[in-house]
Formats: structure tokens, C-alpha cells, sequence
């Protein structure tokens, strides 16, 4: 999933969370805050797949110029 999605999905939870506030509906608030934690948990497995691969390349790029 790329950044801008999980801002997106973020974001959709952020307004589920508001709408839910707004209209005293419990579940659809926690429908929007689970959605934000979900796309913040998405967000740092991207983050943390990328820094695994650019240490890896830097690995393998070590290897390489022998």
C-alpha cells in the first residue's frame, strides 16, 4: 500500500471517528479510530519494509564491488 493510501485511509477514519462523535454513534467512532490505527500500523510496516531493503542493497552493493 503506498503513503498516499494509508493517508487516505487515515483520513476516512479521522472523518468515520467525527460523523460518529457528531451523531452519538459509538461504533462507527470506533470504526474510525480503529481505521486510523490500522492505516498508522500500515504506514510504519512500509516504512520499516523499505529500511530493510535499502540495508540490504547496501549489503549486497558491499559484495558487489569486490
Amino acid at each position: 500500500m503506498s503513503g498516499f493510501e494509508n493517508k487516505a485511509e487515515e483520513f476516512g477514519g479521522k472523518l468515520k471517528e467525527g460523523v460518529g462523535s457528531a451523531v452519538g454513534n459509538e461504533k462507527l467512532k470506533a470504526e474510525g479510530k480503529s481505521d486510523q490505527v490500522k492505516a498508522e500500523l500500515k504506514e510504519k510496516f512500509d516504512e520499516a519494509g523499505e529500511r530493510l531493503k535499502e540495508s540490504v542493497d547496501k549489503v549486497l552493493g558491499a559484495f558487489k564491488k569486490d
